[in-house]
């Protein structure tokens, strides 16, 4: 039986490759955590503070749709403590990784602490939950959960540790829950239409009350055909929506063509599917944060269609 992770571990061998130092370098007793997307890092980070040293194998820009493990990352999953990763198939092309992994290593989804009947999956997700969840951040917070129970088994001494400082990210996401929705009531519900890439904003519709209209499905493997483009061109005249937006992980071609075929502005470029560089500000946020992330998208968005 093909096994990835194997074959990835020859690859890196034959290959002389080691991945690249991380930014939280491991101090001795700390837990060495691996992460998928930059929105899980920055959870277990929150959580773990000095006693996690945290890699993320994606960074900004990066889709966790098309990702596929490289030789480069099979030392930082070969030495992590933990595994950690976002699940419901947003690292589609990961999981039989993640499974052959989780026989010898700890290995978690921060989505399992999400009820399922608080997930949405729409009909044209063909049975599967849609995967963005941490738009909806009294969803994000949930996951926390998974992240506390995780740590605490890997690292018992740390529980009150783990439990303070999942307390202080608890009361960081309602604060930026109620901005959240204070930001949002400043358009008027008919002007609330967020028309995007693909479908990554349906729990920040369900939250905020925007009707959202994505261009591709749930996931970014399927490209549009004409006809989708020609009907939401359609819509944005009938709705006469006054900006569209592109995504920062998904091509901007078709939002541009989208743009320029109906005359209406791209009101800026937002975050889906990964956060910003750690550091880079903009709108007063630093992108690389989730709640700066957050903020950035939501006066993006509602800056524009004003």
């Amino acid at each position: 039986m093909f096994k990835p992770l194997l074959f990835l571990a020859l690859l890196c061998t034959a290959l002389g490759c080691s991945g690249p130092a991380s930014p939280d370098a491991a101090r001795e007793g700390q837990l060495r955590v691996t992460t998928t997307t930059t929105m899980v890092a920055d959870l277990v980070r929150s959580v773990g503070g000095d006693r996690v040293a945290v890699e993320a194998l994606m960074g900004p820009g990066v889709d966790p749709h098309l990702y596929k493990a490289a030789a480069s990352d099979v030392s930082k999953l070969q030495r992590a403590d933990l595994i950690f990763y976002s699940g419901l198939l947003l690292e589609g092309k990961m999981q039989e990784v993640f499974t052959n992994l989780a026989r010898t290593k700890r290995v978690h989804a921060v989505t399992d602490s999400v009820p399922k009947d608080r997930l949405m999956a729409p009909p044209e997700f063909e049975g599967h939950p849609d995967p963005h969840v941490w738009f909806d951040v009294p969803l994000w917070k949930l996951c926390l959960d998974s992240v506390v129970h995780a740590l605490t088994e890997a690292d018992p001494a740390g529980a009150e540790h783990y439990q303070q400082h999942a307390a202080a990210a608890r009361a960081r996401m309602d604060e930026l829950h109620h901005w959240a929705l204070a930001k949002a009531s400043e358009l008027p519900p008919e002007r609330r239409i967020l028309v995007t890439s693909h479908d990554a904003y349906n729990y920040f519709g369900r939250a905020y009350g925007f009707q959202v209209v994505g261009l591709q499905g749930i996931s970014t493997v399927s490209e549009a055909g004409l006809a989708d483009m020609a009907k939401l061109s359609d819509f944005i005249k009938e709705k006469g929506i006054k900006a569209v937006f592109v995504e920062s992980s998904v091509p901007h071609n078709t939002i541009e063509r989208i743009s320029k075929d109906t005359g209406v502005k791209i009101g800026g470029e937002i975050f889906s599917d990964a956060m910003g560089r750690a550091g880079e500000i903009e709108n007063g946020y630093d992108l690389g944060t989730y709640e700066g992330m957050i903020k950035h998208n939501l006066t993006t968005i509602v800056e524009a269609l004003k």
